[in-house]
């Protein structure tokens, strides 16, 4: 049923406008554009971002991806009453200024498209029905298209135009722009900048195509195609808007971008609107022939899985292997566009399973990092490999060592980029996925082995021999509400893992790549004394855990801390952290997100016999405060595999509908990217419990909620489409 692929509005609703942009967000893997309107509107927050184009502006603490003008202006003056959206209550119409009698917003998630529907009535009584339509060309990354036809209702009213490209755009009020060439003739203009530190060029340029004669006209800086014309009573006219973009990352030659621009335009005039729409629309198909799940008997869930999934097709970049996506992907400023953790355990996997060429480029960016992370270990006295908790474009730590400025005047310390030292090994559990889904040697040999490898010898050097045993100090885990502490379970684990399938890859090189077994043991000095060492770590670190209880201990001294009972603090839209305060919720066992509870989802019975996970779970489960959109889906996929059916659905739902419902109240800034990407691995890990065995092969072990009639989806193994399809006891 299409109504299932389909995001609604309707009526309009200005007091979620800043949500709405976020959720209406169209973008191709190259660029995103956020839902905000052609006209503009009071309080908007208009954001297009591209991939790859950070900069440090003066006054910002650290670089951030920026923002790129404004590709969608079309404003529409009716009769002399500027289109806008204003007055919706017609029951005490004002006469002046025009009014909107019906207003329906669509996004097709099927095809990528965004529709907004329109009954405008002007001062002087004409009313018109306009219908804007827009999207960024999947089978172009350089290419956007616009078309509004606009409809004589009642009166024959004159419609005049103005289509532009905007440059005045900020960051929060960060410029990051400079050396702005405006320029235009007839139906084009066009825009070229730069960043003011990083020194990328960006070039755009729009074509106007409409009734009447088109002229270029600038105002305040602004290049405008100008026309105007007049509508018969049930006449219509059509305008298609198509825009092009490129930068200094798409052509080494700078000055070789105006040519581009105009050269595409030329082109997507030539072919046309509804036959670059038809093109488009058929390769979002190709998209979707993997990357959907069908779920019968819950129409929620069904449009949630799509929807997420949606965000990270949009997001993830198909044609470039030297970018990755940010926490808060393309659709917004929060998190300054930073990658995070959250791409390689939250976003990749559901690529990896669905659309791995674009799960190789994901991790293709971390291996062009390299040098950064390497960077960052010699600078903080250690081997091999440290990856940086925030990066961008270079590679180098980019997380801000204080936060902005608190509502009582403080700024708190932000140890993340210090101490949260298991991205190393979450950017190696995402290559090693990668691989064993997809039998693609080629990227291990060449790249995937070396990040595996040298963050081995990073965590080589970084654990501590004491205590007759090997222990980490100084570190953060999943857990950010606990800073600072020693010997987290979940690092030291995951260390073990990690230095554990190092020694086995190596093992893999030797037999089936020995030149390159060679040149990496070369390379990163892998000796055979270093290899011992990992071998004797494995063997020695320290697990926490609890012989009497048979849990896991968070860390030592956890339960000593004051014992919060979260589940009582219901309802609430606030954190437990923001109702306690941050000095206090430190010293509790509240947890932000799944910590242990996350170690059981990445090793599952490897971790530990079933009892054991189980007792993990129940008494992590009711201390955790979800205060991070990454921890629902986690539970859901973990519940789902102890057995605990009504906890694993209401995580699950939980999940799907952070941003659809803005349950962290800060959809505003972007889409949660790895609550995405957690919903689909709650689904297929969790509910239908699909993994590979120790040869490789797939299997699952279906656990579908009892309202559920069935799931179907495909994935590629090792190169395959595979399709399964599970379904409920009638």
């Amino acid at each position: 049923m299409r109504r299932l692929w389909t995001l609604e509005e309707f009526p309009f609703h200005p007091e979620r406008l800043n949500h709405c942009e976020t959720l209406f967000t169209i973008g191709n893997g190259y660029l995103a554009t956020r839902g905000t309107f052609e006209e503009g509107y009071t309080g908007e927050l208009s954001t297009t971002m591209v991939h790859g184009i950070f900069n440090h502006a003066k006054g910002v603490l650290v670089p951030e991806l920026v923002n790129s003008p404004n590709w969608l202006p079309i404003h529409l003056t009716i009769d002399g009453t500027p289109f806008r959206l204003i007055n919706q209550n017609v029951t005490t119409l004002n006469p002046t200024g025009g009014a909107v009698l019906g207003y329906r917003r669509t996004l097709d998630l099927y095809t990528g498209v965004l529709t907004r529907e329109v009954l405008f009535r002007a001062e002087s009584g004409s009313i018109v029905r306009l219908v804007f339509e827009r999207f960024a060309c999947l089978h172009d990354d350089h290419l956007m298209a616009q078309h509004v036809q606009i409809v004589a209702v009642d009166g024959t009213p004159v419609i005049e135009v103005d289509s532009f490209i905007d440059h005045r755009v900020s960051n929060n009020e960060a410029q990051h722009w400079t050396d702005v060439a405006v320029g235009g003739a007839g139906p084009r203009t066009q825009v070229i900048t730069r960043t003011n530190q990083s020194g990328y060029t960006l070039g755009m340029a729009a074509h106007l195509i409409a009734p009447g004669a088109i002229n270029t006209v600038m105002e305040n800086g602004v290049a405008l195609s100008r026309t105007h014309f007049t509508l018969q009573l049930q006449e219509s006219a059509d305008l298609y808007k198509y825009t092009t973009i490129f930068t200094s990352r798409d052509l080494a030659d700078p000055t070789q971008i105006g040519g581009a621009l105009h050269q595409k335009l030329d082109e997507a005039v030539a072919e046309g609107f509804s036959h670059l729409q038809s093109r488009h629309e058929r390769e979002w198909a190709h998209y979707w022939d993997t990357s959907d799940v069908q779920i019968e008997g819950d129409e929620a869930s069904q449009f949630a899985v799509r929807f997420t999934m949606y965000h990270i097709l949009i997001s993830a970049p198909r044609h470039d292997d030297d970018v990755s996506i940010g926490a808060k992907t393309l659709s917004g400023l929060g998190y300054k566009g930073h990658v995070f953790w959250d791409t390689e355990l939250f976003i990749l996997p559901p690529l990896t399973l669905t659309q791995p060429k674009l799960a190789r480029n994901l991790l293709m960016y971390r291996y062009h990092r390299l040098a950064g992370a390497r960077h960052k270990a010699q600078a903080n006295g250690y081997e091999g490999a440290m990856f940086p908790w925030e990066s961008t474009d270079t590679g180098e730590e980019t997380t801000p060592q204080w936060s902005d400025v608190q509502p009582d005047g403080s700024r708190i310390r932000i140890w993340t980029g210090d101490s949260e030292q298991h991205i190393c090994t979450d950017v190696a559990y995402g290559v090693l996925q990668y691989w064993r889904w997809t039998g693609d040697d080629e990227f291990l040999i060449k790249y995937g082995a070396e990040i595996v490898l040298d963050t081995a010898v990073f965590w080589g050097s970084r654990v501590e021999e004491k205590n007759d045993r090997y222990e980490i100090s100084q570190q953060i885990g999943p857990d950010e509400y606990h800073e600072n502490i020693d010997n987290s379970v979940f690092t030291n684990r995951m260390v073990v893992w990690h230095l554990s399938e190092a020694l086995k890859l190596m093992e893999w090189l030797k037999s089936h790549a020995s030149t390159d077994a060679k040149r990496l043991t070369d390379a990163l000095h892998l000796t055979p004394e270093r290899l011992a060492k990992w071998q004797d770590i494995i063997q020695r670190m320290y697990i926490p855990f609890d012989l009497e209880k048979q849990i896991h201990i968070q860390f030592p001294g956890f339960f000593d801390m004051e014992f919060i009972p979260v589940p009582h603090y219901e309802p609430r839209t606030l954190s437990v952290q923001a109702i306690l305060g941050h000095s206090r919720s430190i010293q509790t066992q509240v947890i932000k997100q799944a910590d242990v509870v996350m170690l059981m989802a990445l090793l599952g019975e490897e971790l530990a016999s079933m009892p054991v996970l189980l007792n993990n779970f129940n008494t992590y489960f009711p201390r955790t405060d979800h205060g991070s959109s990454l921890s629902p889906a986690i539970h859901a996929w973990v519940a789902a595999r102890l057995g605990l059916a009504d906890i694993a659905i209401d995580m699950f739902e939980h999940a799907g509908s952070i941003d659809l419902n803005d349950n962290k109240g800060n959809v505003r800034d972007g889409i949660h990217g790895a609550a995405c990407g957690g919903t689909y691995q709650a689904l297929v890990f969790g509910i239908c419990g699909l993994k590979l065995d120790a040869n490789g092969e797939l299997t699952a072990d279906p656990q579908l909620p009892s309202h559920w009639k069935s799931v179907s989806f495909n994935v590629n193994h090792r190169g395959q489409k595979k399709h399964f399809r599970f379904t409920n006891p009638a």
